[in-house]
């Protein structure tokens, strides 16, 4: 029965796109801009410092040190022990999603995408198939967890989502709607909806928010498949650079808001005729 089957579940969202249109594949063939209903309009100052920044890393900057002040965050050069806070933070939930997307910090990432796109996870620990069950109720308890609750942590998200696309449109490339990004898995056919691995190109339904790399090397060492996509700029929530150098720069990760993607299969690195 459907009401048991995550696969076809939706909620509602806060960007003016139904769900199943947002995870569907004609949307990321034919994307269009996404924003976060009221987060600008609350943040004009930030976008006013930013329109004066000379280049990521000066905006890098200015959003770090507006967070700071408007969120009262810990200096993000500082290890929170020193610094005094334990205030939750969108870095420290950016920083557990690097160490382990299964983490308890990747679970509120994941239902924050729920609340703010429509998108149910697929995955968290383990498969989250039919409901209830153990490994659901592990992701419920971790997402709504108090320790990362305590200081408006989905609208800390939702400004850097904004302060994403904003950076993507001012520092990209014009008229690029697309990123051609890479990712390593072995959990693939439970992912399936159409097609088939080997045949070279299949239709996936990734969990709702996802990692990718914009390097096929470095994809390859997370699993035997290796999947290409082209990926929406505007389902992108942070890519390496967009926080200076404090988090995700050095894995060189892209996180993404997942759904049902076109996918170009290759078995390891040598399929890929590099």
């Amino acid at each position: 029965m459907h009401e048991y089957e995550p696969l076809r579940w939706y909620t509602t969202n806060l960007v003016g796109v139904p769900a199943p249109l947002l995870a569907s594949t004609a949307f990321n063939t034919h994307p269009r801009t996404l924003n976060i209903h009221g987060t600008r309009e609350s943040h004009p100052g930030l976008f006013r410092l930013l329109a004066a920044s000379r280049d990521q890393q000066s905006a890098a900057e200015i959003f770090g040190h507006y967070m700071a002040l408007q969120f009262d965050l810990a200096d993000p050069r500082r290890e929170p022990a020193e610094a005094g806070h334990r205030s939750s933070s969108y870095v420290e939930l950016l920083k557990g999603w690097a160490f382990d997307a299964s983490s308890p910090q990747a679970a509120v990432l994941k239902g924050w995408v729920e609340s703010r796109f429509g998108l149910v996870p697929m995955y968290h620990g383990e498969r989250l198939a039919r409901f209830p069950s153990a490994a659901w109720v592990r992701y419920l308890e971790e997402k709504y967890h108090s320790r990362f609750h305590n200081n408006c942590i989905s609208l800390q998200l939702d400004a850097l989502y904004e302060y994403c696309q904003w950076s993507l449109a001012r520092f990209g490339r014009p008229g690029v709607r697309h990123l051609k990004l890479w990712r390593g898995s072995n959990d693939c056919e439970a992912q399936l909806l159409r097609g088939t691995l080997r045949g070279g190109r299949c239709v996936m339904r990734l969990n709702n928010l996802v990692s990718f790399s914009r390097s096929p090397q470095t994809a390859e060492s997370f699993g035997d498949w290796l999947l290409e996509v082209r990926v929406p700029r505007v389902k992108l929530l942070c890519f390496p650079g967009l926080l200076g150098s404090r988090v995700l720069r050095s894995e060189g990760e892209y996180l993404v808001i997942g759904g049902d993607y076109t996918v170009r299969t290759h078995r390891g690195w040598m399929e890929t005729g590099a």
